[in-house]
Parts: C-alpha cells; structure tokens; sequence
C-alpha cells in the first residue's frame, strides 16, 4: 500500500506504483494520476495527538519574548509560523523585517528551524521564536489563531483538520518540482487558504496578506468545518482495512 500526500505523484511513488496493490491519495486531484483499478482517495493520515491541544497550555508555554516576570496577556491574535521540518531563510527574512508591523497586530510564535535563531530578538515582546517545537506542538496549534507556512501537504491537512487559517508560501520551482504550488493552488481554491507566491513575497505584501486573512477568517474556518477532508486520518484507515 502505497500513499500519496502531494497533488501530484513523485519520483519514489512513481517507480513503486507497478509493485503496489493499492495507491493512497490526500488530494481528490490526484486521482487522474493514479491508476484507476489501485487508485483510493483516503485524505491524509493526520497524527492523533494533534487533535488533543490545550490552548491554554500552548499560550503559557509561548511567553512571546516577554521578560519572566509578565504574562502574555495580550489579546492580539496569535500568528504561527511555520517554515517546515527545516525552516525557511526566506520566511524567516521576511518576517523578521515585517516585525515592526506585524507585531501592531499579532503576536508572533516563529518556529524558525535549526540555526535559525537571532539572538537580536530574543527579547522582543510580542515575539517568540524557537529552532523546533516538539511535544508542546498540539498545544500550540490550539493556541494560534493564523498560521503562515510553507505548503507541505502533511502541514496544510494539518491545517485543515483543526480549522487554522492560514495564509501559504510554497516553495518555488526553482528550489522544487512545483508540488508546493499545487497544493497550495487547490487549498486555495476550496476556499481554506491565501496563497503568497515566493517571488512576491516583500514585507509591504506579506503584512497586506496576514491581514487580509485575519479579516477573513471566520469564512476561512467555515470553508474547513465543511471540508469533506477533515477527518483524513479515520478515512485512510477505513479504507485500508477494505484491501486487508
């Protein structure tokens, strides 16, 4: 049994699919490229944990910066980023030079991948940022009210299943084959994300997108509680268990 998470097949899925009983798909696109006798659209398998945040938790685990002896206690909406497994030098540059800016409006939790720390902005209130968050992520995820990030299709069904508006910067083809674009062109579409292109990514744009969501979000979340999608993990199961 094969799965696959990204809209369209990739090298390691293409060579398997010949041995393979059965191919998987998180994307309902992806079904023209699979062969029609194995192909099974199951939505993504979404980690349970993810499910059992404590927003209260993840709101005391991230003091945003601010010295020992205050609390957050703010009611700005809180931002997540998220650059993937291994960060983004671009999103990290971009958003750091939009704190200013940003911080008007959000609190900022910047999970910035290993090496990426400034120790500039260790104290900046409002601001949090950390190489990997581990355990405490579910409570986290409860926590965060918008998410920027890049469009892995683990991430974004992520996304999805607990009703984050998110606003996507794909990799671009130039570092990719383009599977982070099209994941994020079909989220788009279905009404659960904004999508930022890398090559228009600039401060002045970036600011104007997170606030453009932010002002949308409740359609954001209406679009994601309807999502036939949501509950990827129980269909992969379901599914399976008919070939076992």
């Amino acid at each position: 049994i094969l799965h696959e998470s990204d809209l369209t097949p990739g090298l390691a899925n293409r060579l398997c699919i010949p041995f393979a009983a059965v191919v998987c798909a998180s994307f309902a696109e992806t079904m023209p490229h699979l062969p029609l006798a194995k192909a099974v659209h199951t939505g993504p398998p979404i980690r349970d944990e993810l499910f059992h945040g404590d927003a209260k938790k993840g709101r005391a685990y991230l003091r945003l910066g601010a010295p020992a002896s205050e609390k957050v206690g703010s009611d700005k909406p809180l931002l997540l980023v998220i650059g993937g497994s291994l960060g983004s030098r671009a999103l990290n540059q971009a958003v750091r030079s939009s704190l200013p800016k940003l911080l008007e409006t959000f609190q900022v939790a910047h999970v910035c991948g290993k090496g990426g720390l400034d120790s500039a902005l260790e104290n900046l209130a409002g601001y949090r940022q950390a190489e990997y968050i581990g355990p405490e992520l579910p409570d986290v995820l409860a926590a965060a009210d918008l998410v920027l990030s890049r469009a892995g299709s683990n991430a974004i069904f992520e996304f999805l299943a607990l009703q984050k508006p998110n606003l996507l910067v794909p990799l671009s083809k130039a570092a990719s084959r383009g599977d982070q674009i099209l994941n994020a062109q079909a989220f788009a579409a279905q009404g659960y994300s904004r999508v930022l292109p890398e090559e228009s990514l600039t401060e002045d744009r970036l600011v104007a997108e997170l606030n453009a969501l932010r002002n949308g979000s409740e359609t954001y979340r209406r679009a994601m509680a309807e999502s036939p999608a949501r509950d990827g993990a129980a269909h992969v199961l379901i599914q399976i268990r008919k070939f076992s």
